[in-house]
């Protein structure tokens, strides 16, 4: 295949993924499977009860119900599915357009606290490309959000760049900043190991709100007065930020298809997230869809990770 059309079509999993787990907030027992998707299906939930379906979500912005703490995707009927953002990173991070995500609880599991084990998953199964060319909403001028001290943007730009700035007064996070052009090689070998944080602080407060039960030092990176808790201390060099990052990727991944654009946050989290992409959607001279060449050969063939990611 050219390398002029590397990338150029949409994909899906090769096979299908089964992850059992615990939901963070929850801490019920999740399981989830990942099933391969025609081209044009994109990512959408599958939520069942009792092995019978009872509603299908799409992993859209226009159906966020609740970001306290992660961001909560629902339908009109009161069906949400929560904690989304780490799988929905690992997707959109490793390029993969389309995937029926059937889930029998109200939260994706946690796993480690980052997207690794997504990844790994992903990974293990491969990507199959389709013969459908690969679409994306392209960001055509700058859109901004404020709230307080903090704010988002998106801008105008050939790739996907993220630029992820976090501030606080813990001097074991203090102010930490870091960008990237995003790729699939950049997310799994740079952001995708990055787990979530909290501080023992905020736990009792947490749990009378029904929060945080499924919390514990495998899944959440707890920060005391001081100190970090976890024997294993940090993964990477600022883990916290890297981790805003991943979170970013998730939310994003809410446009409904791949971005070209350029995300700017400061003391963000997912409602600016949230915030930004449907501030963008409501002024329609801000974005625009368009997509990738079709190439001649259309030929569903099975991919190696670099040929679906352009590396």
């Amino acid at each position: 295949m050219s390398n002029r059309f590397i990338g150029a079509r949409q994909t899906a999993i090769a096979c299908e993924i089964e992850l059992t787990g615990t939901g963070l907030h929850s801490g019920a027992p999740v399981s989830v499977i990942l099933h391969p998707a025609a081209a044009d299906t994109g990512l959408r939930f599958l939520v069942t009860k009792r092995g019978r379906v009872i509603a299908e979500i799409p992993a859209n912005v226009s159906h966020v119900k609740n970001l306290t703490l992660c961001t909560v995707l629902g339908d009109d009927a009161g069906v949400t599915v929560g904690t989304v953002e780490h799988l929905l990173a690992a997707l959109r991070g490793l390029s993969v357009d389309n995937c029926i995500i059937e889930i029998d609880s109200k939260e994706v599991p946690i796993m480690d606290g980052s997207s690794a084990a997504f990844v790994e998953a992903v990974d293990d199964a491969g990507l199959r490309e389709l013969s459908a060319p690969r679409r994306f909403i392209k960001v055509l001028k700058p859109v901004r959000v404020e709230e307080g001290e903090s704010w988002a943007e998106l801008l105008p730009h050939s790739g996907f760049h993220l630029d992820v700035e976090i501030d606080f007064t813990c001097e074991i996070i203090g102010r930490q900043r870091l960008s990237c052009e995003m790729s699939p090689g950049v997310f799994r070998n740079e952001i995708c190991e990055a787990r979530t944080f909290g501080f023992m602080s905020d736990v009792e407060r947490l749990w009378k709100a029904g929060l945080a039960l499924g919390a514990n030092l495998n899944n959440t990176i707890a920060i005391g007065e001081n100190k970090i808790l976890n024997r294993e201390g940090l993964r990477h060099t600022q883990e916290f930020v890297r981790h805003k990052l991943l979170d970013a990727v998730g939310d994003l991944a809410l446009a409904g298809l791949p971005l070209l654009g350029a995300f700017r946050s400061v003391r963000g989290g997912h409602r600016l997230n949230s915030t930004v992409l449907q501030a963008m959607f409501a002024d329609s001279q801000a974005w625009t869809t368009v997509q990738a060449p079709r190439v001649r050969n259309t030929v569903p063939v099975d991919i190696g990770f670099a040929v679906a990611a352009g590396e």
